[in-house]
């Protein structure tokens, strides 16, 4: 009987966008007032779980600061953000020729810093973040493994221990032959805070809050797709079972273990240090 109630309501708010101008706007709205009152049918939703739902959507708002956004840790752990990010990277064409394609998109996450000016390559971004030493290095090409000078490489990291936040942060151009270098850290597992609206409420719902280990890369160049994507440690937990739902086969980098001696760019080891090697492939901008 629920799914016949109020159907003339749900037909009287629709109605009430027929004055929209916005032709996109009009189309979202639609939608969104269909499913919501269809949602609210389905589950018999009582006033007292819709008024539940108000104040986690207040207590969520209210959580958000300058360095936390909780409703981007939403939109991550119900998969919103990916799906999005799916969407757009189809709408592109951006994955329809095997082995050529663009490099695969993840969530951006919600709690890297922000505002570091360009470092020289070969720099070391974690200096005085805890976790073994790491040499990244790779290309940065076009989808026909075409090098492309000068592209902009936003690096964020974790530290070692899956501890402290994104707080491993570098941005590096890439040389005339794309190639870029740096130090870091090999990034540990991490979990999501749990001290918020969000983390209480996938805890309630039995989800766990853990994310394998990674770092964020955003990389951009003029004339391409901008690409903002993470990369997964090899063998790291939670892998298959990732609270943000980012991992994908692709993505997945090994990193290996070396003994102390001379780096691949030269500079003296006097401990052991991994090295991890990726190369990014961005799409051009089609008019």
């Amino acid at each position: 009987m629920t799914r016949s109630v109020g159907e003339d309501l749900s037909r009287a708010v629709l109605a009430r966008l027929d004055g929209c101008s916005d032709a996109r706007l009009r189309t979202v709205m639609e939608a969104l007032v269909s499913h919501l009152h269809s949602f609210v049918r389905e589950v018999d939703l009582t006033p007292e779980e819709w008024s539940a739902a108000i104040d986690f959507l207040t207590a969520t708002g209210q959580a958000c600061t300058a360095r936390r956004q909780e409703f981007t840790l939403l939109s991550d752990t119900l998969g919103v953000s990916m799906l999005v990010i799916a969407l757009a990277q189809a709408r592109t064409g951006d994955r329809s020729n095997g082995a050529t394609d663009a490099t695969e998109a993840s969530v951006q996450g919600p709690y890297c810093l922000q505002g570091r000016s360009d470092c020289p390559l070969g720099t070391d971004i974690a200096e005085g973040v805890r976790g073994e030493p790491t040499f990244y290095a790779g290309r940065v090409t076009d989808t026909e493994g075409m090098p492309i000078a000068g592209a902009l490489l936003d690096v964020c990291s974790g530290d070692g221990t899956g501890d402290t936040p994104m707080h491993a942060h570098g941005r590096f151009r890439t040389d005339d032959q794309g190639r870029y270098w740096f130090w870091s850290v090999r990034p540990a597992p991490q979990a999501l805070p749990a001290d918020g609206p969000v983390g209480r409420l996938l805890e309630r719902a039995g989800a766990h809050l853990n994310r394998p280990a990674h770092l964020h890369m955003k990389v951009s160049a003029d004339g391409f797709v901008p690409l903002a994507t993470q990369l997964f440690v090899a063998g790291s937990d939670y892998l298959d079972s990732d609270a943000a739902f980012g991992v994908r086969d692709s993505l997945i980098v090994d990193f290996d273990r070396h003994e102390q001696g001379e780096a691949p760019d030269g500079r003296r080891m006097r401990k052991p240090y991994w090295s991890a090697h990726y190369d990014f492939r961005l799409a051009p901008v089609h008019d």
